[in-house]
């Protein structure tokens, strides 16, 4: 298998141009993707609110990067930041409905964006595909 061909190669060329998709089309509403996956993750935990430390776990970031990331976003008023009433180190992100309508926005662009890419596949590959991308994933989390 030559370079050019590798599975890992080819992985990161589709990385590479739907992170520059999406950063494009976000750079209009003034956001970054790392923004935009922050508040995907606030919007998909049960209460829509995070703690500063559960977001930064999911996120993979470090502690002064998530916080750097929810002061930006509480700026443009996309989340709200309240602390704990019982143990004040506690610092809570939540999102507001402006976030909301904004991430609600963002998904329809994507679902657009993957069915563009995926047009030309059949309903069948595309089961496949997404199959043998969830085999990958789980792999990947193992090395």
């Amino acid at each position: 298998m030559n370079e050019q061909n590798s599975c890992i190669m080819l992985i990161r060329q589709l990385n590479n141009s739907l992170e520059k998709r999406a950063n494009s089309q976000l750079k209009e509403k003034d956001l970054t993707l790392s923004q935009m996956s922050a508040l995907v993750e606030i919007l998909n935990a049960p209460t829509k609110k995070l703690t500063f430390k559960e977001l930064e776990k999911r996120l993979s970031l470090a502690q002064s990067t998530t916080v750097g990331l929810i002061s930006r976003l509480e700026q443009k008023k996309l989340v709200n930041v309240s602390g704990d009433k019982d143990d004040k180190r506690i610092k809570y992100v939540e999102i507001t409905s402006l976030g909301e309508n904004f991430c609600n926005k963002s998904r329809q662009e994507m679902e657009h964006t993957e069915r563009l890419l995926l047009e030309n596949l059949s309903a069948e590959e595309i089961k496949t595909l997404f199959a043998l991308l969830e085999r990958i994933s789980i792999k990947s989390k193992e090395i």
